[in-house]
């Protein structure tokens, strides 16, 4: 067998996130949130008026979205109705643009309340939009924890963006 070693060094800020040392000092849906418009910097796909949509920069697959409100707002059930439906017309149009360019066969989407059900920020809500492919679990993921991403972060940005800018709004 001939074993090749898989570099993703880009995966190494996430994994040094777990030590306390290497924590970050401000909560980066907020920084998003603050943007009042597209920002590749921080991956902002969208800005409304209570929510942002971005793309993850630790994705599970190419156009991992996730959707947040503005505001620092841990929970579900402490949304105002206009957060909440700000941010479903996110999700919404999230999927739409993900479908137009990336033509997946189905989307994965969720949030995790508290840490307990994965959050990796529990105390900022998001909302996570997952492209999905029939196939797309493979070897990888089970044997190696690793996850194979087909596509450019800052393409994948830009096609997005474009797209938001000439059918959605931004």
């Amino acid at each position: 067998m001939n074993n090749k070693p898989l570099w993703a060094p880009w995966r190494s800020r996430y994994v040094q996130r777990d030590s306390e040392e290497h924590a970050p000092q401000e909560c980066f849906l907020c920084n998003a949130g603050q943007r009042d418009r597209q920002d590749e910097a921080v991956l902002v796909v969208a800005v409304s008026e209570h929510s942002v949509v971005m793309l993850n920069r630790y994705p599970y697959t190419a156009g991992h979205v996730l959707v947040s409100p503005r505001r620092h707002v841990a929970h579900i059930s402490e949304l105002t109705r206009q957060e909440y439906t700000d941010i479903m017309d996110g999700v919404r149009n999230a999927v739409s643009a993900i479908e137009a360019l990336l033509n997946p066969h189905g989307c994965n989407i969720g949030i995790n309340l508290g840490a307990a059900s994965g959050a990796g920020v529990p105390g900022h809500l998001h909302v996570h939009i997952v492209p999905r492919w029939e196939g797309d679990t493979n070897f990888m993921t089970v044997t190696a924890d690793t996850r194979v991403i087909s596509a450019d972060l800052s393409e994948t940005w830009r096609r997005l963006t474009d797209h938001y800018a000439s059918s959605v709004g931004t």
